[in-house]
Order: structure tokens, then C-alpha cells, then sequence
């Protein structure tokens, strides 16, 4: 199962992320959890001390590793398809059976920009939910650009978090757009941060893709104090904990 997660910045998706991916892990199923998000805080939700996520980097500033990998020559040639089978194990942190891999960044430049960094980071998502058995958790950031065509269609499920704010809902259509010039098959959206029913209506009244909402999730005060406790959230916020899972079992095979 290969679960990507986006949606506009602050709506919640990587506390959700990481929701999710408890979920699948208390089945007892192997998680990986993949940030991809340049402002991300996965690590940090999933419980991970400040110590532990010092010791990793994201994969797109490993130059050396990309250089050797990609076999940059000094005249800018490179491989497209690098080895990173051993990658997602070498490089991530373990916690019973979560992984979790911070990806990095993909550098933009002009339209068709290509560069080994982005080669290398393409190749290892394709390994990630194209070639492994594990439950994959992409927490992506406010768009989709790390998918390419091949990658995106191996994704079970695209997941959109939207807030009761006409910016999330316009970010959230954009997304959708992306999506369907990608050829994703499974799309829904959460509505999150809801205080009253009224929030609900709001974003039902508002975006054209209503029909693919498939839960809400309430405010909690609680995930605040997750971090100052150093906990994880689904320990932290058992209320939400909940309310994840109601959606989960709203998805047909999940």
C-alpha cells in the first residue's frame, strides 16, 4: 500500500501522515515513512528525539552519494537510473517497525530542468512505492512534483487535507488538476481543523470535487503539546487517533 499525503502547508496532513502510517503499523505491517516536505516536521510528530534527527539529512544533500551514484562526469553527464535499492535502509531512522527517510528537495530551475539530484531522488521513490512490499507514507508538500508518471501511478491512494479556508481549497483544487494529468486512480480529500458543522458545509459549498470528501477531522488542542512531551501524536492525541481511523475504514482495502 503506497499512501502520498499533500495538501497546503499548516492543514495538518503530516500529523496525519503519521496517523496513518501508526495505524497500518499496529496491524503489524512495516511502515516507511517518507518526508518530502522542504518545511516538514515528520520526524519530530512520529516522536523521534531532536538528537536522533540530527544524525540523518535529507537525500538530496547527500552531493557526494548523488555524484558517485549518478556517475557525474566533469563534462555534466549522469546515469538516470542509479542504484538506491540499499538506500531507504542505510539512510533512515528505525522505531519498531516505523522507518522513517527524509527525501529533500527537488531543485527547480527552468521548464525540463534535470540535474542528478533529481534523477537520484525520482529513482529512489520509484524503489520506494514501486519496488518494495512496505506500507509507504509520503508526506508530501503543497503539491505532487516528486511524482513523475511512473511513480504516480504506482500510488494506492492521494490523499488531500483540506482546512476550512478558501486558500487551502484553492490549494487543494490545484493539486487535484495535477493529479489528473498524472492518471492517479484514487484521490479523496479529509477535511481537518473542524471546530462545528458549519466548517464542513463550508468546504462542501466551496470546492467542486465535494464528492470525493470522505471524512472530517475535528480541531484538537491536544496535538499542540505533543512536541513539548517529546510524544508522538497517536499517543498524544488519542481523539484524533480516532478519527483517523473512522476514515481509514472508510477506504475500501485499507
Amino acid at each position: 500500500m503506497k499512501i502520498a499525503i499533500t495538501g497546503k502547508g499548516g492543514t495538518g496532513k503530516t500529523t496525519i501522515s503519521a496517523l496513518f502510517g501508526y495505524l497500518f503499523s499496529k496491524e503489524g505491517k512495516e511502515v516507511f515513512f517518507v518526508d518530502a516536505d522542504p518545511d516538514g516536521n515528520l520526524g519530530l510528530t512520529l516522536g523521534f528525539s531532536q538528537e536522533e534527527l540530527s544524525k540523518i539529512k535529507p537525500i538530496s544533500e547527500m552531493k557526494e552519494l548523488i555524484a558517485e551514484r549518478t556517475e557525474l562526469t566533469d563534462t555534466g553527464y549522469f546515469k538516470l537510473n542509479p542504484r538506491v535499492d540499499d538506500i531507504p535502509e542505510k539512510f533512515s531512522l528505525k522505531k519498531d517497525n516505523l522507518r522513517f527517510l527524509v527525501l529533500g528537495t527537488l531543485k527547480k530551475g527552468g521548464s525540463g530542468c534535470y540535474c542528478p539530484e533529481n534523477a537520484f531522488l525520482k529513482a529512489l521513490l520509484r524503489n520506494l512505492l514501486v519496488d518494495r512490499e512496505e506500507i509507504v507514507i509520503l508526506d508530501m508538500p503543497a503539491g505532487i512534483e516528486h511524482l513523475t508518471r511512473g511513480t504516480a501511478e504506482s500510488v494506492d491512494l492521494l490523499l488531500i487535507v483540506v482546512e476550512p479556508t478558501i486558500k487551502s481549497i484553492q490549494t487543494t483544487e490545484r493539486i487535484l488538476t495535477l493529479a489528473s494529468q498524472l492518471k492517479i486512480r484514487n484521490v479523496k480529500i479529509v477535511i481537518n481543523k473542524v471546530v462545528d458543522e458549519k466548517d464542513v458545509n463550508f468546504v462542501k459549498e466551496n470546492i467542486k470535487h465535494a464528492s470525493e470528501i470522505i471524512g472530517s477531522i475535528s480541531f484538537n488542542s491536544e496535538l499542540q503539546f505533543a512536541e513539548k512531551l517529546n510524544q508522538p501524536v497517536y499517543i498524544t492525541a488519542k481523539k484524533t487517533l480516532e478519527e483517523v481511523l473512522s476514515i481509514k475504514k472508510n477506504l475500501t482495502g485499507f
